[in-house]
């Protein structure tokens, strides 16, 4: 959910006003609460003299516009303005248009209302056609001809202006969008632009795969009923259709003959071309038997592109040669970014090819995302990149919409580099805001760790948590709602950039369901024993115990390498570090698990940060005067303690009252928390990060969102979406989640001595 910034409250009274001695039945120790500092006083909260900056997107919304963060299609105009679609953008961009390397605007209405995007798209020189869902939010929505019945979804296609994409360009056909003609709703008028395709259940598999026009003609490839569609671009009334097993991307050719991948769901669609007649025609190219056909077009001299999704990550270029078309070129580095340095970004080093397409002056337009156009949710968060590349293979220009549901952490192995779910940038700190980052690697690996947990556990990568232990770099990603925490090993000599799948800490059973040859149900662990990356029968081991590690919202792992998991209500445990195995993994065993029960004052507990250098500990929850509210589950809570000495002698040093009033427009609580350095900081939900003084709980100041980010943060949207670093300057960087236009905020703070 995307939200802007708005006004803050915070307050600080500090009032500790339950002291009491709490006997631990799973550890040997006790709390004594002797408070150095129970009384905090409130201040004025003032606005800290912050530079606003990011890294993962070209643009940072300080003009308005970002990059997207998926792009499943695309179609090229002559001119060269790129019409994009996708299933989903979280501020609403699904179907855009590019040129130049800059954003020109989106469509809208492809996202909420009933709205979605889709996986096709195409134009001619009046229009441009988008596949989108229409729904009814599950029987809310009630218009006659604007919303389908309840329990019914519609599958079709948008008409737009090309010259203003957000302008329906409505067409008459039917009883309903006839009633619906003098209707002035925005919502009517899109309803006219409409051309439904499928009217189906609303749990029906549905998708428009392809669509390609004229100005006199569209053709709409209906995967699911297993046909191509013909209708007429002017008036959208229904021409002809012809059978074809599930066709994907299309393309029209000049003779007016069609070109479509079949059987695209498959491990190997084809090619196959049809007349304009639909007759199938047999001079069409075989693939490689590993090739996986993404998308196809035509350029100026009649070649046909393919998108080549398989290993080879290539544009494929196929002439015709007497009867028959035959490959005459590539795109792109074979093997794409996993050849050479594996995971190393760069032009031609195609990451998941999901489109091609070709301008009048034979300019090649190449979209990815990092998986593929079938493979759900997660091509929201593998990095959606847009590039141009000139007749003669050289990069025009490049957008990169890289990062959803993700976070920032700086890599404790290098200077200025920093590692996100699954991509590491590097940072020159010298340039302007937005441009301090370089992408430098993708550590996804596909092909060679088919495994990896991102793949199958989850819907995007993961919040990072980057370690150095006994010289060697780990990465630990928590998943949006906390329920098992990920590991990651690095081998550069071997795999480039590429991170290992290395070990998982499983909570509860659906959320791991799909890992291979787990156990049945949840509370396990997975430890590469062998080095290769893969989920072995044999290297799961069950949680004996009684204490359970699933349930909770609070991961962190501590500098030493232990792991420290907050429940909600059963306390907190700590997995002990154990070293590093032959393979190079770090060791974790149940037998080395601890816990510690609720400390007073909490009556629910959600974060808890350790500091194994002052042996320091910051827990925050909620207590019987300032009590957890249902509506409300991802928040840290309402207080925030320290406790000083907590593996020998726990002392509250501290309590505060963190920011919490639920009737403000937007609403202020926190939800991420993260301590460094002199500073503990606090993220609320709306992006901006309060500052505490660690030692003395009084708050320093706010941190909020400027003009270079246009002043807007989305909804931050994860536990664990806040970390920060102390460069050796003073200056502080502050990583934040930011939901809503594809980044990661980068805060630059140096405290007023």
């Amino acid at each position: 959910m995307a939200s802007e910034r708005g006004c803050l409250i915070g307050t600080l009274e500090g009032n500790l006003r339950r002291i009491v001695s709490l006997g631990l039945a799973c550890t040997c120790w006790c709390i004594g609460f002797a408070l150095a500092a129970t009384n905090v006083e409130a201040a004025p909260v003032r606005v800290l003299d912050a530079k606003s900056s990011w890294i993962g997107n070209t643009s940072g919304f300080g003009d308005g516009t970002w990059t997207q963060i998926n792009i499943t299609a695309i179609a090229v105009a002559p001119d060269g303005r790129v019409f994009t679609n996708s299933p989903w953008d979280e501020s609403g961009a699904e179907a855009s248009v590019y040129r130049d390397g800059k954003m020109l605007g989106f469509a809208g209405g492809t996202h909420g209302w009933g709205g979605s995007g889709g996986n096709a798209v195409a134009v001619n020189s009046h229009h441009v056609f988008i596949a989108t869902g229409v729904g009814n939010e599950k029987g809310h929505l009630v218009k006659e001809g604007v919303w389908p019945p309840s329990g019914r979804h519609w599958i079709g296609v948008s008409r737009r202006d090309i010259d203003d994409v957000k302008r329906p360009a409505p067409f008459d056909g039917g009883v309903a969008k006839q009633a619906l003609a003098g209707d002035k709703d925005p919502r009517a008028m899109l309803a006219r632009s409409f051309l439904t395709i499928d009217d189906a259940p609303g749990d029906a598999p549905q998708e428009i795969g392809g669509l390609a026009a004229s100005d006199s003609l569209l053709y709409v490839a209906n995967t699911a009923q297993d046909r191509i569609e013909r209708y007429g671009a002017q008036s959208m009334e229904k021409q002809a259709q012809w059978s074809a097993p599930q066709p994907g991307r299309i393309a029209l050719a000049s003779d007016g003959s069609l070109w479509a991948i079949v059987e695209s769901h498959g491990d190997n669609p084809r090619i196959a071309h049809y007349s304009a007649s639909g007759r199938l025609l047999d001079d069409a190219p075989r693939l490689q038997e590993n090739s996986v056909a993404a998308d196809i077009a035509l350029d100026q001299q009649g070649r046909l592109l393919i998108a080549d999704n398989g290993p080879r990550q290539q544009v494929l270029f196929f002439t015709k040669e007497g009867s028959a078309y035959r490959e005459s070129g590539a795109l792109g580095e074979r093997g794409g970014i996993f050849s050479g340095i594996a995971g190393k970004p760069g032009p031609k080093r195609f990451n998941g090819l999901t489109g091609v397409g070709v301008d009048a002056v034979g300019n090649v337009y190449v979209s990815t995302n990092g998986i593929g156009v079938h493979d759900g949710p997660i091509g929201a968060g593998l990095g959606a990149t847009l590039e141009s590349y000139s007749p003669g293979g050289a990069l025009r220009w490049q957008m990169q919409g890289l990062l959803f549901v993700d976070g920032a952490w700086m890599d404790p192995g290098r200077p200025d580099s920093v590692y996100t779910g699954n991509k590491r940038f590097e940072l020159d700190l010298s340039k302007p805001a937005g441009q301090e980052w370089t992408y430098a690697g993708f550590l996804s690996g596909r092909f060679k760790y088919p495994d990896d947990p991102v793949f199958h556990a989850d819907q995007w990568p993961g919040l990072p948590i980057a370690r150095r232990l006994e010289g060697r770099t780990f990465l630990y990603l928590t998943d949006m709602y906390a329920d098992h925490l990920k590991i990651y090993r690095f081998d550069e000599k071997r795999d480039g950039e590429l991170a290992i799948p290395s070990g998982v800490i499983a909570g509860r059973p659906v959320p791991v369901q799909n890992i291979p040859n787990r156990p049945e149900g949840g509370e396990w662990m997975w430890r590469d024993l062998n080095g290769d990356g893969r989920f072995d029968a044999r290297e799961f081991t069950r949680n004996p115990g009684t204490a359970l590690v699933t349930g909770g919202w609070g991961w962190w792992v501590d500098t030493k390498g232990d792991i420290w998991r907050t429940s909600d209500v059963k306390g907190i445990h700590r997995l002990r570090y154990g070293g590093i195995d032959k393979q190079g993994n770090p060791t974790y065993d149940y037998a080395n698990l601890q816990t510690y029960a609720i400390p007073a004052p909490f009556t629910e507990l959600r974060r808890a940060v350790y500091d194994a250098e002052s042996d320091t500990m910051y827990v925050t929850g909620y207590t019987s005067d300032a009590p957890y509210d249902r509506r409300y589950w991802k928040e840290v809570g309402r207080r925030l303690v320290r406790y000083d000495h907590w593996s020998s002698d726990p002392r509250i040093r501290y309590s505060i009252d963190l920011p919490w009033d639920t009737q403000a427009k937007p609403l202020s609580t926190v939800i991420g928390v993260t301590m460094e350095g002199q500073y503990v900081f606090a993220v609320e939900p709306v992006g901006d990060v309060h500052v505490y003084d660690k030692d003395s709980g009084k708050e320093v100041g706010v941190i909020e969102p400027g003009p270079e980010v246009g002043r807007a943060s989305g909804w931050v949207d994860v536990p664990n979406g806040v970390s920060a670093h102390r460069r050796s300057n003073g200056e502080y960087l502050v990583f934040v989640e930011e939901d809503a236009r594809g980044k990661v905020m980068m805060y630059r703070w140096t405290p007023k001595s």
